[in-house]
This record gives C-alpha cells, sequence and structure tokens, in this order.
C-alpha cells in the first residue's frame, strides 16, 4: 500500500519570517526520498474550513508582532477548533518561534491589547517592553518530555541534544503543559526558568528555528512516523537517511555553544 502524507502549512505568507519553510521542505524531502506520497496544504484567510479537516500533520512558523496578530484574528471559531481536535487526538505537528504563542491561552505585546490564543497549551507569553533585549542566538536543549523522549531513545538508541537559533521579545510562561526541552545553552522560554518550549500529545512547540528540523533531522523523521501511524493506524519505522553532515553540522555547533 502506497502511504500518503499531507503537510499542512499555517498561514506560509505571513508565519515565515525566520525561514521557517525549510522546516516544510525538509519534511517534504525525508518524505520523498523514501518514496512517500507527500502534499504540501497552505491553510490561511483563504482557505476553507473543509481544507483544514485534511493535513496529516502541521507545520506553524515565526511572524512579527503585526503579522502574528492578523493571524491570531482570524484563527478563530471553526478553523481554531478544527486543529485544537486534531492535535488532541495526536495529530503531530511542529511549531516554531510565534507560532507557540499563537496555540496559547494569550500573547500581550509590547504595545497594543493582549491578543487571544487558542488555548490549546496551557502557556502565556509576555513582552517586557519595547526597551527590553530580546532574547537572540544560538539556543541548545536536552528533550524532557517524556513520550518524545522515550520515542527518540527508541528510535535512535539516544537522545541527541536540539540545536537552533532562538530570536524572540516574549517571554514565555508554562502552565500545566510539559516543557519540550531543558536549556544547556540560550535562554529558551523565558531566560528564567531553564525550560525550553512546551510539547503536547504529538506537537511539537518551540522558540528554536533557523529552521529547527533540517538542523536536527531525527525529529522530522519523527514528526513523519507519528503522522503515518495516526493515519493508517500501524506501527512503522522508516528506512535510515545519511544524515552525517546533519549530524556533524549539529555535534560542531554545540560544542562551539558549549565552549563558550
Amino acid at each position: 500500500m502506497s502511504m500518503q502524507l499531507t503537510i499542512g502549512w499555517l498561514y506560509p505568507k505571513l508565519m515565515s519570517t525566520y525561514g521557517d519553510r525549510g522546516n516544510v521542505i525538509c519534511l517534504q524531502r525525508r518524505c520523498q526520498w523514501r518514496d512517500l506520497d507527500v502534499s504540501i496544504l497552505a491553510l490561511d484567510q483563504e482557505s476553507s474550513i473543509a481544507s483544514f479537516q485534511e493535513f496529516d500533520l502541521i507545520v506553524g512558523g515565526g511572524a512579527q508582532d503585526r503579522q502574528q496578530e492578523i493571524v491570531m484574528r482570524d484563527l478563530q471559531g471553526e478553523k481554531a477548533q478544527i486543529i485544537k481536535e486534531k492535535l488532541t487526538s495526536g495529530i503531530p505537528g511542529v511549531f516554531t518561534c510565534g507560532s507557540p504563542q499563537l496555540l496559547g491561552k494569550y500573547y500581550e505585546p509590547a504595545l497594543g491589547q493582549k491578543i487571544e490564543g487558542l488555548g490549546i497549551l496551557d502557556l502565556v507569553t509576555k513582552h517586557p517592553g519595547i526597551n527590553v533585549p530580546r532574547c537572540i542566538g544560538n539556543v541548545a536543549f536536552d528533550i524532557v518530555a517524556p513520550t518524545l523522549k522515550a520515542d527518540l531513545e527508541e528510535m535512535l538508541g539516544e537522545v541527541p541534544t536540539v540545536v537552533g537559533f532562538e530570536n524572540h521579545g516574549g517571554r514565555t510562561y508554562l502552565g500545566d503543559v510539559s516543557p519540550l526541552g531543558k536549556v544547556v545553552s540560550g535562554y529558551g522560554n523565558n531566560g528564567e526558568d531553564g525550560y525550553e518550549g512546551a510539547f503536547y500529545q504529538n506537537a511539537i512547540a518551540t522558540y528554536a528555528h533557523g529552521p529547527l528540523l533540517p538542523k536536527n533531522p531525527f525529529l522530522a523523521d519523527w514528526l513523519i512516523i507519528k503522522a503515518i501511524e495516526h493515519k493508517y493506524q500501524e506501527k512503522i519505522s522508516l528506512n535510515p537517511l545519511d544524515d552525517y553532515l546533519a549530524d556533524n553540522g549539529r555535534k560542531a555547533m554545540l560544542k562551539r555553544m558549549l565552549n563558550q
């Protein structure tokens, strides 16, 4: 049986500020290299309610405050409910930079009114003010979300340290939701509590972009596996790919951060 995956791309024109389209390309290529039938579905203002039902895996990227406000005001009602139901059911997703704020309860920008989020993740984001320095630089963290950690251990025999790049003014504070990782180097969610990102069912939320998946292809493979298993209700493993360059690049970057 030929397996087919549809990758939903949230607001590609508004939320691709930091090269996060690289996450979509990475997922697409790693499917194609394994002869999996994959298609990309843009999910934006023009998309019908029905099209929001069609994705098997969802990707969200970053945006400036103005674009993010447009998205958060559009993504309400049925569209928001569909995404919430699909993520709660176990559909996998990766949300980087600004889009985790979208999934949270609200975002308080430096200027302007508080913007309500989808309320899928129990977290809030607050901008401390225009005169407070942004959290910018390379970031590395160890996975602490229990199910993801266990899955990676089973897949790889180890749980690699994740590397990325962060650039955010907002500070995110977690409520009753698992953090994705524990910061090894960098700021993470808020530069205070040592945590990075959030993890819910099979959804990864993180400030790490740059983009995330080409630097950490094991996360891309985990997302693909979860999407196939959820759609076809059978356990699978993927044919290994030659990730020598990506793995060595990640290790070199990590070494540089830890030796600073």
